[in-house]
């Protein structure tokens, strides 16, 4: 009981560093403000860790490499921990590899989030600028279905066919994981 709950919490907090540090590195691509709230505190979340690797690990292009970087770092330190706990010393080979399936995993669950926030925002309509910079880290995913699927009854069905896309993705990814771990 003890191992599950220690994974439980590890996940938790990875998945809140590392879809930061995800976030960070999108919202740095797409060129959006970080003077808005989730700017600020995607800022005081990944400081601690990015700003020192990014002395090390140069930006390729409009890519922040220490931000994905320090992502899969973060993965792979939880892997680890799991597998200390679990006392396998066989799979250590593997753990870079683990780490980044776990990071395509955490991509696509950050994603996945960000779509339902979009979802029920546009549902509400309210005046926040909130609304805007969500808008905009969604909109270059949403733009490819636009062109394909049309408005049904006035309804945008992107962001439901991105949705189930992405739980697609999530299946095969974790078929993958599966099969590498056999």
């Amino acid at each position: 009981m003890l191992y599950q709950i220690i994974s439980f919490l590890l996940e938790v907090v990875v998945g809140l560093l590392g879809a930061a540090c995800l976030l960070r590195l999108y919202m740095q691509y797409q060129r959006l403000p970080f003077g808005n709230p989730v700017g600020r505190f995607v800022f005081a979340l990944t400081d601690w860790l990015v700003l020192p690797l990014r002395r090390v690990i140069p930006a390729f292009g409009r890519w922040d490499t220490a931000s994905l970087l320090a992502a899969w770092l973060l993965k792979l330190a939880q892997y680890g921990v799991l597998l200390l706990m679990a006392g396998g010393g066989g799979s250590v080979a593997l753990l870079p590899l683990l780490a980044l399936f776990g990071l395509a995993q955490l991509v696509i669950s950050a994603l996945t989030g960000l779509l339902i926030v979009y979802a029920v925002l546009s549902w509400v309509q309210t005046s926040s600028p909130m609304i805007d910079l969500i808008g905009r880290l969604c909109a270059p995913l949403l733009q490819p279905l636009r062109r394909v699927i049309p408005l049904v009854g006035g309804i945008d069905l992107s962001p439901l066919a991105l949705l189930v896309l992405l739980q697609v993705a999530g299946m095969v990814l974790a078929a993958l994981q599966q099969g590498l771990l056999r």
